[in-house]
């Protein structure tokens, strides 16, 4: 018969950290795919209306958008406080519109002209009249497919 000693002197095994870089690939390969840069700092505050009815647009490579707001608080002293539109990274007039809609099919494939959506991002205390003009402005571009940005509303009980 064999005796087991229990000896109190023995440590315990070092941690490997042979594989830690690995761990440390992966982890920053995994958030370098799934983040995305965000394409145009707003320089309006919009905090969109609430619908019930939402659908998804399917291709959001495909949608430009035009904000409408009021100008964030830095810009307030040069633009005042009645809304303005954005595109892209800049304030713009009404009649710049039809520059933009031109721009946005000048980069796109002559396939994907006819299935291209203009996303209003418009700030809920906006009047219409904007909105309105800048309509207007759209079916002179011939811009027809007009999707109006919301958030779900919060189900009434």
């Amino acid at each position: 018969m064999s005796k087991f000693r229990k000896s109190g002197n023995k440590e315990t095994p070092a941690i490997s950290t042979a594989s830690l870089p690995d761990i440390v690939f992966m982890l920053l390969f995994f958030f370098m795919v799934t983040t995305t840069i965000r394409d145009v700092s707003l320089l309006v505050s919009i905090k969109t209306p609430s619908a019930t009815e939402l659908t998804k647009l399917e291709k959001k490579s495909l949608v430009s958008y035009i904000y409408v707001g009021p100008p964030q608080k830095q810009f307030i002293k040069t633009y005042g406080t009645e809304p303005r539109i954005q595109l892209n990274d800049q304030f713009a007039k009404v009649s710049d519109i039809p520059d933009y809609i031109l721009a946005e099919r000048a980069a796109r494939d002559e396939a994907e002209i006819p299935f291209m959506v203009t996303s209003l991002k418009v700030d809920e205390f906006t009047k219409m009249q904007i909105v309105g003009e800048i309509k207007q402005e759209l079916r002179k571009a011939a811009a027809l497919h007009i999707n109006y940005s919301s958030r779900k509303a919060d189900k009434v009980k």
